[in-house]
């Protein structure tokens, strides 16, 4: 996209100008940070490009904040760490909070489409079970996405995940002590379990030359029907939540559509 999400117009980069490595003396990229991420929240970073005495340490554990990339080392260029994939159009933060890695966990929570017998629906075509995942409907986009969100600082890859799920896809933040207690057991127990779909750079909308996210995306599939004692309720970031057949015609937010493939392809099921 040559707009970014809430600010300018990106500079304009040809795909074969991405890498670093290609010479492109005309890059001339916007420098942008939301005033969102300038007023300083708790999840953002000092602004380093206006403070030069604010020492972040990149390719660190930098105290509870994880500035490591899942890809590699990254550079620092003129004191600002250089997006590990390459030219975006655009330099600053833009929406992140952080310089560098902004870590993210997005669970793909998976279950068999059943009929009304209760037995496995499978695809006329493939021949093969339909999958379902839990989908929201983020309100900053508008796009159906898989019901993740930012890692903390000091907070695990795995707890996020739970926490995540708990709170954007079954609005865990609305219930009293007694139905958290009871939710909490049950996502814990369907949460043992997960295959890592993906662990990496995330092609998204808010990535700048300086600042970029990074997933893990974990597939966890109800084999005990878990999720049928339950409700879907969506929580604060997002519109709606559903149960959504998994086919080759999903169209989701950023890489989501690429991790449910994946979650299709472990499951020998229909894509």
């Amino acid at each position: 996209d040559a707009k970014y999400l809430d600010g300018p117009d990106r500079g304009a980069v040809p795909d074969d100008k991405v890498p670093w490595t290609t010479e492109f003396k005309e890059y001339k990229p916007v420098t942008y940070s939301s005033p969102k991420v300038l007023a300083g929240p708790i999840w953002a970073d000092p602004d380093i490009m206006t403070d030069k005495k604010v020492v972040l340490k990149f390719n660190k554990v930098d105290g509870k904040v994880n500035r490591k990339s899942h890809m590699c080392d990254y550079k620092i260029v003129s004191g600002l760490p250089q997006n590990v994939v390459g030219r975006t159009g655009i330099t600053g933060r833009g929406l992140l909070g952080k310089w560098g890695p902004n870590h993210a966990a997005d669970p793909v929570v998976t279950r068999w489409k059943h009929d009304a017998k209760g037995d496995k629906v499978l695809h006329p075509t493939s021949k093969k079970p339909i999958l379902q995942f839990v989908s929201i409907k983020r309100n900053d986009t508008g796009e159906w996405a898989i019901p993740g969100g930012m890692v903390e600082a000091g907070d695990s890859v795995s707890a996020t995940l739970k926490k995540e799920f708990g709170e954007e896809a079954l609005n865990t933040m609305t219930m009293d002590k007694k139905q958290q207690a009871e939710v909490s057991k049950q996502v814990k127990e369907l949460f043992k379990k997960g295959n890592v779909l993906y662990k990496g750079y995330v092609d998204d909308p808010r990535n700048t030359d300086n600042a970029w996210m990074e997933t893990v995306a974990v597939n966890y599939h109800d084999h005990k029907g878990t999720f049928h004692k339950f409700k879907l309720q969506a929580g604060d970031d997002a519109g709606s939540v559903a149960w959504v057949d998994i086919d080759a015609s999903l169209k989701l937010y950023a890489s989501h559509t690429y991790f449910v493939m994946g979650a299709a392809q472990v499951n020998d099921a229909h894509w």
